[in-house]
């Protein structure tokens, strides 16, 4: 079982009090659309990874195998330790290097496309990652980390860095020299001219001080989030394959084999020495798209809608899942609509584009049968306004 799957739970949990918190303090850090889109990039790339690391991890294995100098003892705490600080330091490496090679940013580049920094940012995962990032990792096994090791060390510093993508947690004094806080992450996803390919680190930003890639949070600048070309969508596909799309279009303009290479392994702004193109937050504007107004808040929207959001967060462990045969009808609206039916359809590979049937998610045709709902109330703009007016109240 991924170990990912039990730390869901925790994931919405969080993501809910951060919103509520939010919302008390009149900080506008969420948009539903924008999150939940954030939550199929999450979903999709578990699903692939549940094929890739499989593949990835073998390789590993192997060079392990065959080309270590020691092997660790899995008993020592020290040496737990300091796995886990050179990790981090394979990690530092490959991340810069997602940031500094077209074809790798073409990866990464899911995670930096929300225009909102929040706890579901930290889920907007690639779902092409494992394409590369492996190869950074292969120092470790000739140093002769066992696997066990490398994959527990791997997921500390992976879930060490969802408690980072916040705006409510302010600067942490001393801990900011030292850790990869809020303050510093917040940074590393600007658009802002000071705050591109800065602070690459995983758990600790010592990195960045000693290779030249630091830059603290200014107090007088507002950070404006996402990318510099606005991906203004929230298809997870398109998300996931637009940038691959682009570097194909400008390799295939290219004229040589040489230029049409470069295109690929290139910076994403090119090989030259002329300064990024100048950003000016004041003028940033956010992709919106508002809903229509005429079902907001109608509280017969209101039972359909929890059925979607439960649609939508219901990758729980199976056995959990199981334990409810059926959804209440009050809720629901529907005796047939079984929980197990809930969970199968977004953990499935295929499902996913059958799971949220509103145009700005998902430009599916309306669901037939997927939501279990009556079909004359299922139409795409209901869907969107039912979980529009909960979360509006």
């Amino acid at each position: 079982m991924n170990p990912i799957v039990y730390a869901i739970p925790v994931f919405m949990l969080t993501i809910l009090l951060e919103a509520w918190v939010a919302r008390r303090r009149g900080v506008a850090v969420y948009d539903i659309p924008d999150a939940i889109t954030s939550l199929h990039h999450g979903l999709l790339s578990q699903v692939t990874n549940a094929f890739t690391k499989i593949a990835t991890l073998g390789i590993y294995i192997a060079v392990y195998e065959a080309y270590r100098f020691t092997e660790w003892s899995m008993s020592s705490i020290p040496l737990w330790i300091l796995a886990l600080v050179l990790y981090d330091l394979c990690y530092y490496w490959a991340h810069r290097m997602y940031h500094e090679v077209n074809v790798m940013w073409a990866s990464h580049v899911v995670h930096h496309s929300s225009e909102y920094y929040n706890l579901s940012t930290a889920l907007r995962q690639t779902s092409t990652g494992a394409l590369f990032g492996w190869v950074f990792y292969l120092p470790l096994a000739v140093l002769g980390i066992p696997w066990q090791m490398l994959v527990i060390v791997g997921l500390i510093d992976l879930l060490y860095q969802y408690w980072v993508h916040t705006e409510l947690i302010g600067r942490m004094g001393v801990l900011d020299r030292i850790l990869v806080t809020p303050s510093n992450h917040r940074v590393h996803h600007g658009q802002n001219d000071y705050c591109i390919d800065k602070n690459y680190g995983g758990i600790l930003v010592l990195w960045d001080r000693l290779f030249g890639t630091f830059a603290d949070e200014r107090d007088d600048e507002k950070i404006c989030y996402g990318i510099r070309k606005p991906l203004h969508s929230f298809s997870p596909i398109k998300g996931n394959l637009h940038y691959y799309a682009d570097l194909w279009q400008m390799s295939r303009a290219a004229k040589g084999w040489r230029a049409k290479l470069g295109v690929w392994v290139a910076p994403p702004g090119g090989w030259t020495d002329e300064p990024i193109e100048h950003f000016e937050p004041r003028t940033f504007t956010r992709f919106d798209v508002q809903p229509p107004r005429r079902c907001v808040g109608t509280w017969r929207c209101s039972p359909r809608c929890w059925c979607l959001l439960f649609r939508i967060s219901s990758v729980w462990p199976r056995a959990w899942t199981e334990a409810r045969p059926r959804c209440t009808r009050w809720a629901f609206w529907s005796r047939r609509w079984r929980w197990g039916r809930c969970s199968s359809v977004l953990s499935g590979a295929s499902g996913w584009s059958r799971c949220v049937c509103w145009r700005w998610v998902c430009r599916s045709p309306p669901c037939r049968s997927g939501l279990g709902l009556r079909r004359r109330c299922c139409s795409r703009v209901r869907c969107w306004c039912c979980v529009w007016a909960v979360w509006s109240g």
